[in-house]
């Protein structure tokens, strides 16, 4: 079995857990303060923070989860650009059972 990254080692901390979900709280809030900047700082902070806190806390998966099915468009967008290998998963099997015009 693989010995496990520096990352997932720290993850399981539970203050660091915290810490994380803090710091990707802080960039989603951040994100629209700097996007009045010239740049493209809200499109990086933004995800960031949102795949921080997604990381670090059932709350904020569970709430993500509801808000994805209330809008599955948004959702799948969301999903896009944080390059999310669920929904990679989920395109490709749309893409399979999709009939063919024949």
């Amino acid at each position: 079995m693989a010995k496990p990254g520096l990352y997932q080692r720290l993850r399981a901390n539970a203050q660091v857990r915290f810490a994380l979900f803090v710091t990707g709280i802080v960039l989603m809030i951040a994100a629209p303060i700097v996007g009045v900047l010239p740049g493209p700082g809200f499109i990086i902070l933004f995800p960031i923070g949102l795949m921080l806190s997604l990381q670090n806390s059932l709350w904020a998966k569970r709430r993500y989860v509801d808000f994805k099915r209330r809008h599955p468009r948004y959702g799948a967008w969301t999903d896009r650009v944080m390059r999310r290998v669920s929904a990679a998963r989920r395109r490709a099997r749309g893409a399979l059972e999709k009939p063919d015009g024949d």
